[in-house]
């Protein structure tokens, strides 16, 4: 099947490129000729893991190729996918000029019957509105073709994008005919073993399903993250009741971690939308809201952790920081909490000593113009001369940490876990004031009077 892709963001690409890994002729247009230079010579414009390699392969075998045309890209495919940007407008709605915009080229550019599936998030009734400008750009134009308008969200996690692709849980599409539905069947059958995969509704619960998978997820992580602060002040340990809980099959694993807030290109933009479509339509989501609100608190208690441990004093301290990235296995850097914890400690006169095993290039251009801020390409040289250690991101790479090393390089054993990587008791054992999200900072020097913390990390392992 010939699939032309527009935009070459993050959805973009991914989708693009899996679809021609499954064998179909591939064309990914944008208007960034910069970009589509890169991309005609094998360079991914952002990092996800195996996705290079993947576009070299597919682009060497001449499924896959880039075009700046967005005219070819329409006129030549079977399908049209829209996947540019929905960014935030300040009060929180969706800004929709860029698939407007696409939405006005196809009716421009457009030969024949086509079928557009929209993969950009987008409120309800988005696809309505494509469906509404492609058909006037038409009549405008005296000519007239049937266009086919189906909603198909991504659910792709950045660090796990190519295999939540390839090999999808499920497959959400809104459509509004059966040539639509066997379309989408017929798209996907190769990505699922099970047809059942497939879930085919109609437009306006497709586009709200996006929506409300991420504020779900969105809301689980807020809730964990308010239990963290009521466990600190009454003596539990959030990685035990977190265990706890996730054992409920009615509840399960994951999503329960409790850390410095979620960041992102998808969970804050998407609460921020359903917030707005809400109460838009005079039905406010008032648990929604206190998703957002608690997320935001969240920076500021991790951020009061470091700020009391100096007892309000951060003027000339030297902060190191290990993960800039909003998650690891990306360079995604989209609403970081590192960025938010940095911007308050350069506000209260700190300096900054950061490092990212990712994303380094796009923090460079983020924070060249402080001089406050050093970016290393060393986690062990981000130490030097540094006051404490802040984790922000929970990089696989610090768990093998030499903590010898560490302890000689900072000028006071610190370290302030944003991500709970580390066990408060090996910590302690090892010398360090260790202090992490949803504990009691005293249960670290426990060790040496009570077993119960012995026996409760052993539950952790």
């Amino acid at each position: 099947m010939k699939i032309s892709v527009i935009g070459t963001g993050y959805v973009g690409l991914v989708t693009g490129t899996c679809f021609a890994e499954k064998g179909n002729d591939v064309l990914c247009a944008d208007i960034d000729v910069k970009r589509i230079e890169k991309l005609n010579n094998g360079i991914a414009p952002f990092y996800e893991p195996g996705l290079e390699e993947l576009i070299k392969k597919n682009f060497q075998k001449k499924r896959l190729t880039f075009t700046a045309n967005i005219e070819e890209a329409v006129q030549t495919s079977d399908v049209l996918m829209i996947a540019v940007g929905t960014p935030s407008d300040e009060d929180g709605s969706t800004d929709l000029r860029y698939v407007m915009s696409v939405a006005e080229s196809i009716g421009r550019f457009m030969t024949a019957d086509k079928v557009v599936v929209v993969k950009s998030t987008v409120p309800v009734g988005t696809c309505e509105a494509v469906r509404a400008e492609v058909m006037r750009v038409l009549a405008e134009r005296g000519v007239s073709y049937d266009v086919q308008i189906v909603s198909n969200p991504e659910f792709l996690r950045e660090g796990a994008a190519l295999e939540d692709c390839l090999y999808p849980e499920r497959v959400i599409a809104g459509v509004q005919s059966e040539e639509a539905r066997q379309l989408i069947i017929s798209l996907y059958r190769p990505f699922v073993d099970d047809e059942s995969r497939i879930l085919v509704m109609d437009v306006y619960s497709s586009e709200m399903t996006k929506y409300a998978a991420n504020a779900m997820l969105a809301t689980r992580i807020s809730f964990m993250n308010e239990l963290s602060r009521v466990c600190e002040l009454s003596g539990a340990n959030i990685d035990l009741v977190k265990k706890g809980m996730g054992m409920d099959r009615r509840i399960g694993p994951h999503f329960l971690n409790a850390g410095v807030g979620y960041g992102g290109s998808c969970f804050p933009k998407d609460v921020k939308a359903l917030i707005k479509t809400a109460s838009n339509l005079g039905s406010p989501m008032s648990i929604l809201q206190a998703v957002e609100d608690v997320n935001l608190q969240q920076h500021d208690h991790f951020f009061k952790k470091v700020q009391n441990y100096f007892k309000g004093e951060l003027e000339g301290k030297t902060i190191a920081i290990w993960g800039l990235a909003f998650k690891p296995g990306t360079d995604d850097l989209r609403e970081a909490p590192a960025l938010r914890l940095i911007e308050k400690f350069l506000y209260y006169g700190a300096r900054i000593r950061a490092a990212d095993p990712i994303a380094l290039e796009g923090a460079r251009k983020l924070l060249s113009f402080e001089s406050r801020v050093q970016l290393l390409d060393s986690f062990y040289e981000a130490l030097q001369g540094a006051d404490v250690l802040v984790i922000a991101t929970e990089w696989p790479e610090f768990k093998g940490a030499d903590f010898a090393q560490v302890k000689s390089m900072l000028k006071s054993p610190v370290i302030f876990d944003g991500r709970n990587i580390f066990d408060p008791v090996d910590m302690a054992r090892q010398g360090f004031d260790y202090i992490s999200i949803g504990k009691d900072p005293a249960f670290q020097r426990v060790v040496q009077t009570g077993s119960h913390v012995e026996i409760s990390n052993q539950w952790l392992n």
